[in-house]
């Protein structure tokens, strides 16, 4: 396939380029343990998942908000009522803005960028976030585009929201390479048409029952090895 020299990258962003952890302490500092972040995360990307496969569309901030809700009150001992229950999940959300990316980010983009790779994001969040994130660290120059699901109106591992984000820089899927944590989402690009680089972060083995990605890297560093 041509997409493993592909000429534009289309990067995830949630855990992928942003590093989540400081969220469990917002869940700390509600009066909830840190690993309901785990918890809450993969019921925010399985409703959103839901919706799409029904046809329905919500932005990632409403799926999360509720997720929050339905949690919170979940916690043994747990002593809000339900504006307390509005406050933390504000709160919490509040949090993405100040994420920073993992370490090896700024670096990796970089030489992405200099190898001549065309970079783009395409997130199940927001792109104004993800402005505000690649702004802080420094590499935002480095990327011609921030896409997010609200463009298709519909989440990733969706056909259309791959085929949306490679339609708006002008390539044909097999020109691009999505670059994920998620192997859904490798997965997901792959079947699209789009190659897919799976960056491992961690000792997680990529499933056996979805499509092998294109390439594997432990993290951006690696990969920009591995593309140069």
């Amino acid at each position: 396939m041509s997409n493993r020299n592909p000429q534009v990258l289309v990067f995830d962003v949630n855990e992928t380029l942003s590093d989540l952890s400081p969220l469990r302490v917002r869940f700390e500092e509600v009066g909830a343990p840190p690993h309901l972040l785990e918890t809450w995360f993969a019921g925010v990307l399985r409703d959103g998942f839901a919706l799409t496969a029904a046809g329905a569309f919500a932005e990632f901030s409403a799926v999360a908000r509720d997720g929050i809700r339905a949690l919170l009150p979940t916690v043994h001992g747990w002593p809000g009522d339900s504006e307390a229950v509005e406050e933390a999940a504000r709160y919490v959300l509040d949090g993405f803005a100040e994420l920073d990316v993992h370490p090896d980010v700024p670096d990796g983009v970089q030489a992405l960028h200099r190898a001549g790779f065309r970079l783009v994001t395409m997130t199940n969040g927001r792109a104004a976030l993800t402005e505000r994130l690649l702004t802080r660290a420094g590499v935002l120059g480095c990327f011609e585009a921030q896409l997010d699901v609200g463009g298709p109106r519909c989440w990733k591992p969706a056909p259309a929201a791959y085929r949306y984000a490679v339609e708006h820089v002008g390539v044909r899927p097999d020109q691009a390479m999505l670059v994920a944590v998620h192997p859904w989402d490798v997965d997901g690009a792959q079947r699209a048409g789009l190659g897919g680089a799976w960056l491992r972060r961690g000792p997680a083995a990529y499933p056996e029952v979805m499509i092998p990605p294109t390439y594997r890297a432990q993290n951006l560093r690696e990969l920009a090895e591995m593309l140069g």
